[in-house]
């Protein structure tokens, strides 16, 4: 059963910016990091009107003027929904401004930046001419399903990764920068 399509976002004052969190994931840790992203995004700046959505075939970016898209990693991979849904949408998103991040390493490396941004990340950023990617920790519960995961726990690499402090100054970011561009990257005809 594929999620209930994001609603579509209501017309909002002019000076206020409608703003579309996106993202995939599978265990419920990258929704997490997307809905602290909106969080520290309403709580910043009054004026973002912002929603979080799971990827889906519906969601349609195409009402907002900004939007985060992110990505849990497998295997070194963004999920295949938000590669698609980067792809599918990309001549929509070419008129908001585009932020992007993936999820997923088990150990520090994001948190001290030796995290190189993966080669499906990559690709989806650049096509979405996204204006910054970041990589933040992941997750990975005791309790979490699948062999490869059953192995990982196992193997002494549960844990959760993700830095707090990390996301919010990535959201801050966002807001800082939203600060001073202008409404539309590029206005719609």
């Amino acid at each position: 059963m594929s999620p209930a399509p994001a609603p579509a976002p209501a017309p909002a004052p002019r000076h206020i910016r409608r703003v579309l969190v996106a993202y995939a994931g599978r265990s419920g840790s990258t929704a997490e990091i997307a809905q602290w992203i909106a969080e520290r995004l309403r709580g910043e700046e009054e004026s973002f009107d912002v929603t979080v959505a799971e990827v889906s075939d519906s969601l349609d970016p195409s009402g907002y003027d900004v939007v985060v898209l992110g990505s849990a990693l497998y295997e070194g991979r963004w999920l295949r929904s938000a590669s698609r849904f980067a792809r599918r949408n990309r001549h929509e998103l070419e008129h908001a401004w585009v932020w992007t991040f993936s999820s997923g390493p088990l150990d520090d490396s994001a948190t001290t930046g030796e995290v190189v941004i993966t080669n499906s990340a990559d690709r989806a950023s650049r096509r979405i001419l996204a204006r910054d990617h970041v990589t933040f920790g992941g997750r990975l519960a005791p309790d979490s399903r699948g062999w490869l995961a059953h192995t990982l726990v196992e193997g002494g690499h549960g844990g959760d990764f993700r830095d707090r402090a990390q996301i919010d100054a990535y959201a801050d970011q966002i807001a800082g920068e939203l600060s001073v561009l202008p409404r539309l990257r590029h206005p719609v005809a």
